[in-house]
Order: C-alpha cells, then structure tokens, then sequence
C-alpha cells in the first residue's frame, strides 16, 4: 500500500492545536468526539499511513489535562439498540469504551445518560454503572429543543440537567454512536459553567468531510459513502465564505444547526466565539496528507466497497434504495465504476467457469488469485489458503490441509454439533485446523507465518458470506466485498 498520510504530522500537529483551543478559551474546554476515537479503521483506508487508534495516541499525548465523559442516550438503552459494526447494544458499547479508555491510561469521569424519562432499562443500568464505581448524571428532554432558545438556555431547560463535575481542562464528551447527545451535553455544561463563573469553551473534533480539501474530493466522497444511510451531504460552509471569503467544506448538519447554536452561545455566554461551524472544528487531518494521488485512489476503492455493501444491506432488507442510490451519484462524481476492482471481474469469471460461488483477491504485486467451491472447501477457504500459499512461495499444487484432517472435523460437526450434511468448513476453523497442521508440517508453518500479510488486501465473494466467515476477514484485516446474493434460495441465513 502506498502511503499517504503522514500519522507522526498529524499527532504532534493534532495535540498542539488542541492546546491552543483550551487556552483560548481561558483554560477549559469541552471537545465533542464524533466518529470513532478506536478503530477507525474508516480513516486508516481512505488515509493510507492514518493509524487506526491516532485519535487515542493523540488523546494520550494529553492525557494529565483530559477527562472523558460519556454519554448514551436513554431511549437508546430502552430500545436495545445496536451497533452495526460491531454487533453489541449500545449499553454493552458504553461499557467496552470505558475499558478501553482505562486501559489507555485516560481518565474516566462519569456518564451522562441523556434524555432520560424514568425509563426502566435506564434505571436498571444507572444502578448497574453506580455499582461499577461509575459516576452517573441525568439529562432530560427538553420541549422545543433545539429552537425555543429562551426556554432551553433557562432553568426549566439546560437548568434542570445535573451539572456533571469534572476537574480537568479538557473535557471529551464521547458515546457509542450518533444521536446519543453529545452536543446538548458540551452546551448544557456551558450553561451550567456560566452560572458558576467559570469560563469555558465549546469545539467540536470530526475527522470528516475533511474542511480544508476539495468538497468532491475522493477523500470527502467516501465519507458521504459511509454515511449514505444517514442522507449526509458534504456542502460548502456558507457561514465561513461570508465572513472570511474562503471556501470550507462541512456537512449538511453542522450547518443547518449552526444559527440555532450561535443563538445559544450569544444567549449563555453574551457572544459567540464562533463565525461559522468551519470556526468550531479541531481538525488538521488535512494538513497531513502527504501523497494526495495514493489518498484519492485509496478512497475511490472505499467508495466502491461502500457500495458493495449498501447491495447486500438491501438484498438483505436492512435498506431501501436510497443509500444505493445515492453511492451510485457518488461514484458518477468520483468517475469511478464498480468494474475498477480487479477482484471483483476475477470472481464472477471464475463463479461463471466453474457454475458455483467463487472468490477472488488482490496480492501485493498485482496478481488477482482465484478460489473455488469444491466437496472440501468453499471458495473463500481456497482463496485463503491459495493466497497464504502464494505470499509463503509454496508450490500452488501443494495441499497445505489433506482431507484427512478436513474429513474428521467435518463428521464431527455434523454428528455431534447439528451442521448441515452439506456445509462446509468456515474460515476459523479452516485456520485452526492449519495452525494444527503447523506443528508437523512445514508447508502448514510456513502459511501461518504470512498471516498477517494479507492485511490491507482486497477480496471479493460472488455470495453473501456468512458471518463467521465475514468476521475472519475482517479480523485478517482484508478488504472483503460480496455480490448482493446469497448461496441458496432459504430465508434465513446464519
């Protein structure tokens, strides 16, 4: 992979700007963290050098001045939502976050549950969080909210939210996804700030849409791709054009929440720090790319894999039309087709020659290496094992699994475990029983030592994968896409 994004730039760069935001401010401030601050994974494609956990080694680099807040919104919590990347309730999120900030040496003040109305769930989790030693505050609805700004920025509104204590200069408000909160919280801690005297400041931390690149950048477009279910819509700031005469980009949202915002920070504060939602932002990504041609091409492959997905959300009817809809105006915009994956035609030819499911994959040097289904592997364990062979210089006729030991698994799953008589290995297991195979045969040991070559790599499937299988390549670090279709005719699919 080419690089194109200098991560130590960035990090020192990052960290400095941060710390003249607080002293801007007169020593406190309270910095909203959209996106994710772990794994993302999103920025490490698109920005080829960004370092998945950036934003926590930089976070780290602060970490004697910050204090992490997070919060979750109750209604969330009562409807068991879920996390679609990583599959766990938002609760359950909530929980993994505040481990992996200790564990990162950051300090974990309290959590706020937002919109809180004596939900039972929410109760029963307040309790669970106090008995883990967690501080918990409550926030409530307020009617009108977010344009009756006399009765929000009163005491019956941001008034009646419990004042969260905090005791460090830079005060992360973070959560386990969007709608949770974050906002009204840094705003209501404004309110409560100013009664109390104390001086503090509000900025916002989103790695995209990039503000200071082109607003049809690839960069940017794939950021809109990734969003295409929410209907976000990168724009140019009109706010900053106006008062500065240079041309931001931002997003739909920022925008058209920004007078109602400015109104707020007039109406707690006396004035408002900010000309525009560009003037609010902490984020310098864009000062560091390094390679622009490797970061354009490096998201042009993120859009069309964002498509990929959007068919099998549908296929699947987890979406509508118009997340496919609209990826499909983004890769008009970027120029691109579906056809500019090389896996992808590799796939479909060899599901074609052999008339069943077939995968293919990208190797570093350019070469796209095909898998097969045969009666002992699916495609994509051929593909796995094709590809660990190739990266290893074994000779591609060589067996690196012998169905002596695929044979013995395969009958004890279907006698003992209830697999199907007609399912095969998945990709865990096809790695286990490698692993095993390691231990005496060298061919087996050399594979296993390519394993972590093949992240970053491209695949696709000509079906829908199930989700253990999905999860190995995930976890490999490959870059899978699927054709929107699945194996077989059944309705429900594991």
């Amino acid at each position: 992979m080419q690089i194109g994004f200098d991560n130590d730039k960035y990090l020192k760069t990052q960290s400095q700007h941060i710390r003249e935001r607080i002293s801007q401010f007169g020593g406190k401030l309270y910095l909203e963290f959209g996106g994710k601050l772990f794994d993302d994974f999103h920025a490490s494609r698109v920005l080829p050098g960004f370092h998945p956990d950036s934003k926590i080694t930089m976070l780290k680099e602060l970490k004697d001045q910050v204090e992490i807040v997070v919060v979750i919104n109750a209604g969330d919590i009562e409807k068991n939502k879920v996390r679609g990347d990583l599959g766990i309730t938002y609760d359950m999120d909530l929980l993994r976050l505040v481990d992996a900030f200790t564990s990162n040496g950051l300090f974990v003040g309290s959590v706020v549950l937002t919109r809180f109305a004596e939900q039972p769930s929410a109760i029963a989790y307040e309790k669970k969080l106090k008995a883990l030693g967690l501080k918990v505050y409550r926030h409530f609805p307020i009617a009108g909210y977010p344009s009756n700004i006399p009765y929000i920025v009163s005491d019956e509104g941001f008034g009646k939210n419990d004042y969260i204590e905090t005791t460090r200069p830079l005060v992360v408000i973070t959560a386990p996804g969007p709608g949770s909160g974050k906002m009204a919280t840094c705003l209501s801690q404004l309110y409560h700030e100013n009664k109390r005297g104390v001086k503090a400041g509000y900025a916002k931390f989103e790695t995209f849409p990039v503000w200071n690149i082109q607003l049809n950048h690839p960069v940017n477009l794939a950021y809109e791709a990734a969003t295409a279910d929410l209907d976000d819509v990168n724009m140019i700031d009109p706010f900053h054009l106006e008062a500065y005469g240079k041309t931001c980009i931002n997003y739909n949202r920022d925008v058209e929440v920004f007078p109602v915002l400015n109104a707020m920070f007039e109406k707690i504060q006396g004035s408002s720090p900010y000309k525009s939602p560009t003037d609010m932002g902490v984020n310098m990504v864009g000062l560091c790319i390094s390679d622009d041609e490797a970061c354009c091409k490096a998201s042009e492959q993120e859009i069309i894999r964002r498509y990929y997905k959007a068919l099998c959300e549908r296929r699947k009817g987890n979406c509508g039309d118009a997340p496919v809809n609209k990826i499909e105006l983004l890769m008009n915009k970027a120029g691109i087709s579906a056809t500019d994956r090389p896996c992808v035609a590799a796939a479909n030819v060899k599901a074609e020659q052999t008339g069943s499911p077939a995968a293919a994959m990208e190797m570093p040097d350019g070469t796209v290496l095909t898998g097969k289904t045969s009666k002992l592997l699916g495609a994509s364990s051929a593909l796995l094992l094709n590809a660990l062979k190739q990266l290893a210089g074994i000779d591609d006729k060589a067996e690196l699994l012998s169905p002596n030991v695929i044979d013995p698994i395969m009958k004890m799953k279907i006698s003992c475990l209830g697999a199907d008589e007609t399912s095969l290995l998945h990709l865990n297991e096809i790695l286990i029983a490698l692993s095993i195979a390691a231990t005496t045969d060298e061919n087996a040991a050399k594979a296993m030592e390519q394993l972590s070559k093949l992240k970053g790599l491209e695949a696709h499937s000509t079906v829908i994968l199930s989700q253990i299988d999905e999860d190995v390549f995930k976890n490999l670090g490959i870059n899978l896409t699927c054709e929107p279709k699945y194996e077989n005719t059944k309705l429900y699919h594991k």
